[in-house]
């Protein structure tokens, strides 16, 4: 095998683009909420999505729903999607899943925290922080799920 050869199917992995894909802040109740003294309960809502823009290319998206109430008033409502585009050249199938589902949010995710604090602080708030997640427990709670799924249905 020439070495040229041999580098060409060498695993690849690289990051080409990483970007904000859409990004909301609704504040429903201003201006009279700024003027509520109470802490708000936060709530948020943290998603992946993958799709394969081409060969070889995927767009990874983490979406972060974020809804800060006081009491049954939404004090403000941020919804980030940030994004990115990643080669895999050379990856055997097997992990191909596991470098979309664990490796690429674990990358996005520093962005998206910054995006939805920066994004509070500029409708007026204190900055909303984002604990960090744990990509591959969720990833391999999701695949739990669907074995557990799929060993139901075939009883």
């Amino acid at each position: 095998m020439s070495e040229e050869t041999q580098q060409n199917s060498k695993p690849l992995f690289s990051i080409d683009k990483i970007y904000v894909k859409d990004l909301s802040l609704e504040i429903p109740h201003a201006p009279k909420i700024f003027l509520e003294r109470e802490n708000p309960q936060i709530d948020v809502q943290v998603q992946t999505q993958t799709s394969s823009i081409e060969e070889d290319m995927y767009e990874v998206v983490v979406v972060a729903t974020v809804t800060a109430n006081i009491g049954e008033k939404v004090m403000f409502l941020i919804e980030a999607k940030q994004a990115g585009i990643f080669q895999l050249r050379n990856v055997p199938v097997a992990e191909v899943e596991p470098v979309l589902a664990v490796m690429c949010p674990n990358i996005l995710f520093p962005y998206l925290r910054e995006v939805v604090s920066d994004m509070a602080v500029r409708g007026g708030f204190a900055p909303a922080f984002l604990n960090p997640i744990n990509f591959d427990a969720l990833y391999q709670q999701r695949r739990q799920q669907m074995y557990s799924a799929s060993t139901e249905t075939s009883h």
